[in-house]
């Protein structure tokens, strides 16, 4: 399977911060959601691919090449939408196109044109009286007008509402079929539950794991009983173990094992990415005492 973005054992050092040992492969086509907690490392792991900044080791490949020798060639087909693009705010829509516009040899007039209307664009408004949702609507109506292959989206639905959210999923699904490929940071899981066909997980700087969708949602599960039935080694196969009314809840990736347990009172169900985010946020802290 072609890779479009390859990162080999990156890592980026802080004072504070250290994204420590990143592999991840993104395949051609798909469309790979990035999830993790606040401070987990997905900022930073989105500005090495960018080359926003520089890893401290490691290597980088977008489109099968590096950087160093291709940056222009490769930044002209990428598409990036984020929380707060550099367009200058005294700027009106149409002005900021028409700025942005002769970057890209391959920029599509008509497909602009298209995503303004969509979005209900005012082409003579200044950008600095956009409200934070029509400012993301415009930055994702450049991103889709250059004809980029890779379009990456850090958080490309915060502000926005319910609907527009809906329409900018269908968007995406859409264009996957034009062999596009997408990165999609987002604190909203269950956006990636509709439209994500891997799910990368970081945190501390760690990807924790990195699959495809349908593999990790067989791989977890939810597992709840009563406080008699957590033996000590049912306690070493459980992720972000917590106290409930009934007795305990908890995450676990070996679903497949526990749908075999010889324990009547103890309850196997599904795990969404929610609940795997959740739990794996709580690793290692268990809520209320079970004794």
């Amino acid at each position: 399977m072609e890779s479009i973005v390859e990162l080999r054992n990156v890592t980026k050092h802080y004072r504070d911060f250290q994204l420590r040992n990143i592999s991840l492969d993104i395949p051609k086509g798909s469309i790979m959601g990035l999830v993790g907690p606040n401070g987990a490392g997905k900022t930073t792991l989105i500005k090495c691919i960018m080359n926003l900044t520089l890893p401290t080791s490691g290597s980088i490949k977008i489109f099968g090449k590096g950087y160093k020798q291709y940056e222009k060639d490769i930044k002209k087909k990428i598409g990036f939408v984020y929380d707060n693009p550099g367009f200058y705010q005294d700027q009106t829509v149409k002005n900021m196109k028409n700025i942005i516009a002769p970057f890209y040899p391959s920029w599509n007039e008509q497909e602009f044109q298209s995503y303004r209307n969509l979005f209900e664009l005012p082409a003579n408004k200044q950008l600095q009286k956009l409200s934070r949702g029509m400012k993301m609507k415009f930055s994702l109506a450049v991103a889709l007008s250059h004809n980029a292959e890779f379009i990456l989206l850090d958080e490309p639905t915060s502000g926005l509402d319910p609907l527009f959210r809906r329409e900018l999923l269908e968007i995406l699904d859409g264009i996957i079929d034009r062999e596009k490929t997408i990165l999609f940071s987002t604190h909203i899981t269950s956006e990636l539950d509709q439209i994500a066909d891997f799910i990368t997980y970081i945190n501390q700087g760690e990807i924790i794991f990195s699959d495809a969708k349908d593999e990790i949602l067989n791989t977890y599960a939810v597992i709840k009983g009563p406080k008699q039935s957590l033996s000590s080694e049912l306690r070493e196969h459980l992720i972000g173990n917590r106290k409930t009314n009934y007795g305990f809840k908890a995450l676990t990736n070996k679903a497949d094992e526990f749908k075999n347990i010889q324990d009547s009172q103890i309850m196997v169900e599904s795990a969404t990415l929610e609940d795997i985010v959740f739990y794996y946020g709580k690793r290692g802290v268990e809520h209320g005492s079970i004794d």
